[in-house]
């Protein structure tokens, strides 16, 4: 079977911590199947500035450039904070590595077990059987990315800022097709958020995504909803959509509040696709969890390391094609935490926490 080839970055505080259960996995879950990984570790974020002097350090980017993905944990965090805003870890880091690779479409799935209903700020009666819904996400484009970009002071000495959201029809076509192909895998249904009833490029990305899914996609059930609506339908009935896409601004809200509702960051896991196949013939893409570095528990062993070993399984999936292994992964994951009930504090709920390591081992042993 071919090489698999890829970077890891494992980030600050808890990142490495969970990253290297994510890379134990891999390393058994191949030897079992006689497959070859090729991967290397570099610093990325506050490592990065620590060791390098800045959070995308050149030898990291040239690493990447030379794999068919990046395994990417979390950074960030307290001791970098005091920082100018462009120098700190995530904008500095994260923003770069979108831009390099042309990660245009971010797929995060919401997943929250029925057994984990508790874990939900939700009441459990809304969500009797869990979430199971996919956020996707435009990475590249909108008023993140948009020029102009300003502040200026004005000749009343008062100072005024200026962020631009711009979007073309081909950006929103080619969103519009992450969301199909993810829907035709699941229950092909869509609903397609924007904000049409106020803003110039929320009526061109409506009539884009129309027309693009009636010449397309014209099997698949589309709906659309405005931004707002879309947020209180996630917290009243999270399971009335089954993908969801959105621009990019919007999906960075949306998809927030989407791992909020499926409890703990540590179960959530995400894919960023690029433009571009790597070597396989497959979208290089970038993997990381949902959550954030976790200052106050790093060091002690009791991190969750599900959310990037389920990012691992992504990786397998949409970078390397092996749907299968990425379902074994992931089979393993729902059967450790559900049937065995093995719990990292963050899920535990009464129950026996168990550490970071011998939740890997216990989801190794349902491989």
């Amino acid at each position: 079977m071919p090489t698999l080839t890829f970077a890891v970055l494992p980030g600050d505080y808890i990142g490495p911590e969970v990253m290297t259960e994510a890379l134990r996995v891999l390393d058994y879950i191949a030897a079992k199947e006689g497959l070859t990984l090729s991967y290397a570790i570099a610093d990325v974020g506050g490592a990065g500035i620590d060791r390098h002097g800045k959070a995308l350090p050149d030898s990291t980017l040239e690493l990447c450039r030379r794999s068919d993905a990046i395994l990417f944990g979390s950074v960030g965090g307290p001791k970098w904070e005091k920082l100018p805003p462009n120098d700190q870890p995530e904008r500095a880091a994260l923003l770069p590595l979108r831009k390099a690779f042309s990660l245009f479409a971010n797929i995060r799935p919401g997943l929250l077990y029925k057994d984990l209903v508790d874990a939900s700020p939700l009441k459990a009666e809304r969500i009797p059987n869990g979430i199971d819904i996919v956020c996707i996400r435009e990475l590249t484009g909108g008023i993140y990315f948009g020029q102009p970009k300003t502040t200026t002071t004005l000749e009343n000495g008062e100072q005024q800022a200026i962020d631009t959201m711009v979007y073309k029809t081909s950006e929103i076509e080619r969103i519009a097709e992450v969301a199909a192909v993810t829907a035709r895998s699941r229950g092909r249904r869509v609903c397609s958020v924007d904000k049409a009833n106020v803003l110039e490029t929320s009526v061109l990305w409506r009539r884009t995504v129309t027309e693009y899914f009636a010449r397309k996609h014209p099997d698949l059930a589309l709906t659309h909803m405005y931004v707002d609506n879309a947020a209180m339908q996630l917290a009243r009935d999270p399971n009335q959509f089954d993908v969801l896409f959105t621009e990019n601004m919007f999906g960075d809200i949306l998809s927030d509040e989407m791992a909020v509702i499926c409890g703990s960051l540590g179960m959530m896991s995400s894919a960023s696709l690029g433009v571009g196949s790597n070597s396989h013939g497959r979208p290089f893409g970038l993997y990381e969890p949902a959550g954030g570095t976790a200052p106050d528990i790093a060091g002690q062993g009791v991190a969750n390391p599900c959310a990037q070993i389920l990012s691992a399984a992504l990786m397998l999936r949409y970078s390397f094609g092996l749907d299968a292994l990425a379902s074994r992964i992931e089979a393993a994951v729902r059967k450790t935490v559900t049937v065995d009930g093995v719990r990292t504090g963050d899920i535990a709920f009464g129950r026996p926490r168990v550490g970071t390591r011998e939740m890997a081992d216990a989801i190794m042993r349902n491989l």
